[in-house]
């Protein structure tokens, strides 16, 4: 990776903007600080189309450990057939130097994935202290993702919450196209703060609402959160946003989630 200063050194730019926005610019109710949940070794490599090596997964993961980050979400455990790209996630869970105060998650669709990403983390000789588990919006996009209706997914976490809980495992939720499907158009933020509800009711410690196409905009942002927290009663300390910048929105969609006290 010949990039692999200016990776530490963007990160680090990053996380430094970061902290310098004040309170008093983004008005009442803003958070004091922001926690950055690095996810780009698993959602910025899996859709490739070239193979990128467990080396060079490792080296990226061990990179952005020294940037600052206090989370990192190494990999995802799903089948190698659906998703090539993660095909190594075992490989690269064992590989990883983790730092002190970094916490290392992975992603999984079901029990077998869990105790594949347990089985991993134990041959390392470390815990599997977190994994994040997900679902959709729009059930015309989870039944293209997942195979299966929102409520079946939500159904299979169960299995999932009971081992994680056994586990002592901290278990993290996506809804993915909360704000918009390739599909199925536009998503009302009443249908995706009730998907929300769902996975902290299931246990999930915190919720990330994925703007997963990158179709939404900051009013879209300002209602799904304020959907989840007045008419659904989530804490707006368990509720997180993942942002993409497809249509140079995510930095507009990131500042109305600060104002709204993500």
């Amino acid at each position: 990776m010949a990039n692999s200063s200016r990776i530490r050194k963007g990160l680090a730019h990053f996380l430094g903007g970061v902290r310098a926005v004040s309170t008093e610019s983004l008005g009442v109710g803003a958070p004091l600080s922001v926690r950055v949940y690095e996810v780009g070794p698993r959602d910025g490599l899996q859709n490739e189309a070239s193979y990128v090596e467990t080396e060079k997964k490792i080296k990226l993961i061990d990179l952005l450990s020294s940037t600052g980050l206090s989370h990192i979400e190494a990999s995802a455990f799903v089948h190698p057939k659906l998703v090539p790209q993660m095909a190594d996630a075992a490989d690269v869970i064992r590989g990883i130097k983790r730092a002190p105060g970094v916490s290392y998650s992975t992603l999984v669709p079901n029990a077998k994935g869990l105790q594949r990403a347990l089985d991993a983390a134990s041959k390392a000789g470390k815990t599997l202290g977190e994994i994040a588990i997900f679902t959709s919006a729009s059930e015309e996009f989870n039944e293209r993702n997942l195979n299966m209706s929102i409520s079946e997914s939500i159904k299979g976490f169960e299995d999932i919450m009971r081992i994680a809980e056994a586990e002592n495992i901290r278990v993290r939720g996506y809804v993915s196209v909360a704000m918009g499907c390739p599909y199925a158009g536009d998503v009302s933020a009443d249908t995706a703060s009730r998907i929300a509800c769902m996975l902290v009711d299931l246990g999930c410690y915190e919720v990330s609402l994925g703007d997963t196409v990158g179709l939404g905009t900051p009013k879209d942002v300002a209602d799904v959160v304020r959907s989840c927290v007045d008419n659904q009663g989530i804490p707006i300390e368990k509720i997180a946003l993942h942002l993409h910048d497809t249509r140079n929105m995510a930095i507009a969609n990131a500042y109305a989630g600060l104002q709204e006290g993500v």
